[in-house]
């Protein structure tokens, strides 16, 4: 019996009705649809198809104009998708209904835009060197006593946060939201989103949550979950979280760090340890750790891929202006971790929130393998605050400051080619260029406020 079969049985015997289906956009948005008991019987061990704009346009639903891969040029035919059957979860506050995660797939091979095959894809060229990831996110985001309604006839102002001030690592706030606090870690492991830990941050009403390791693919599974859950839970209680990078420029802005680290297939044994070495870092580490370092400003509009995303990379705000490396130096974009076999690990600090896990994963694996493959040598590490060391640093090591000029540097980029394609390439890059003409032809509050005057 194939396991869809099984598994339609098991639902029969049950009396689940339906079952709900969810894939990640270029921007990481989570879309989907219920289908019916019957649909999944003739879908879950074969393919269906998904009409193709939702790889072809914007978070607002508008229609990129610039893109080749889709676009009214192509008529919007159905793309082939397939569910990954061993996503299954069982959706606690919709009657144990199950919900499987989806990937598009190509007659001729992986899906040149699906952001969880182009992870996949690089998985497949650390499987041909030998080696496996594993990897855990941690995610900042805040939290408000608003709804989507209320946020929005308020303009995004004057919203009202769960807590006031700032108490980062706080007890108080544990103890006295406990219930809250423990119902949202308990819906996490029932939905497969078992959480390693969470905590109160610096500012009013902001959690961090960090996500138990796991091989790559299902990390970054769990990572898009995670974030679309949490909204969901939080909403469900009137309540609102926000993942954007940066909703106010009086509190730091929300990350979405990653921890990374490669074993050997053959045996399960990590491969970034050495205890001969004074940082207790194996030549493969350094090599995979300055690949990462050398790449990085070039992919930068993969990590931080919205107009938003570029308020949060500015100095002592706890995210990263260059490519730098360090050992356990958290002004560093990338920060070794001293360990064990098990334990030593990379983690990378310049994504933020709002990034696309299956993206992120795929940029800083693809960037660390060819550190590999080319045997790159890695630097000394930045010690102390490596902020003052910005201007010492050359001018490929310097982050792009805005969307505009991080997405034309991605698309010039051999690594981002050899990482995601050249289709995904010139289809990412047109999507951000869209982005960056969609913020310009918009007047804001800061504009108006300025100039209606004055000028």
């Amino acid at each position: 019996m194939s396991e869809g079969s099984r598994l339609l049985e098991q639902y029969r015997k049950e009396g689940i009705r339906r079952v709900k289906l969810a894939f990640t956009d270029i921007d990481g948005v989570m879309r989907g649809k219920y289908i019916s008991l019957d649909k999944f019987a003739s879908i879950a061990d074969g393919e269906s198809g998904f009409c193709d704009c939702v790889l072809g346009w914007d978070v607002n639903d508008q229609l990129y104009d610039n893109a080749q891969f889709t676009g009214w040029h192509t008529a919007f035919p159905d793309a082939l998708y397939r569910l990954d059957l061993s996503t299954e979860r069982r959706l606690q506050e919709e009657q144990s209904i199950p919900l499987f995660l989806a990937e598009f797939v190509d007659p001729q091979g992986r899906h040149p835009i699906c952001p969880r095959s182009r992870l996949q894809a690089v998985l497949k060229r650390a499987e041909d060197l030998g080696f496996g990831a594993r990897m855990a996110f941690e995610y900042e985001f805040f939290i408000f006593k608003e709804t989507p309604q209320s946020a929005a006839d308020k303009g995004y102002r004057d919203l009202v946060p769960l807590t006031p001030g700032n108490f980062g690592y706080s007890a108080l706030r544990t103890f006295a939201m406990s219930d809250l606090f423990n119902e949202f870690m308990d819906y996490c492991e029932d939905h497969d989103l078992p959480l390693e830990g969470v905590h109160c941050e610096t500012g009013p009403g902001v959690w961090e949550a960090a996500l138990t390791v796991d091989n790559a693919l299902q990390a970054a599974d769990k990572a898009t979950l995670f974030k679309t859950l949490t909204k969901a839970f939080f909403q469900k209680r009137g309540l609102m979280a926000t993942f954007m990078a940066k909703w106010s420029m009086d509190y730091p802005g929300q990350s979405g760090h990653l921890h990374q680290s490669l074993y050997q297939l053959s045996s399960g044994e990590g491969v970034f340890f050495d205890a001969n070495d004074p940082m207790m870092m194996s030549n493969t580490m350094k090599q995979y750790v300055a690949g990462v370092e050398a790449h990085l400003p070039e992919l930068l509009a993969v990590v931080a891929p919205t107009i938003n995303s570029y308020s949060r990379l500015v100095k002592g705000a706890w995210a990263p202006t260059a490519s730098t490396w360090g050992l356990e130096n958290r002004t560093c974009a990338l920060r070794v971790i001293k360990g064990s076999e098990k334990a030593q690990r990379l983690e990378f600090r310049v994504g933020s929130a709002d990034a696309n896990p299956y993206l992120t994963a795929a940029a800083t694996l693809g960037a660390g393998l060819i550190g590999l493959e080319a045997g790159l040598n890695l630097g000394p590490p930045i010690e102390g605050n490596a902020y003052e060391h910005q201007d010492t640093l050359s001018s490929d090591r310097q982050f792009a400051t805005n969307l505009s000029d991080a997405a034309r540097q991605f698309e010039h980029s051999d690594a981002a080619r050899h990482i995601f394609g050249s289709e995904f390439q010139a289809h990412y890059t047109a999507s951000r260029v869209w982005e960056v003409r969609e913020y310009e032809r918009h007047v804001n509050d800061w504009q108006l406020a300025r100039y209606f005057e004055i000028i």
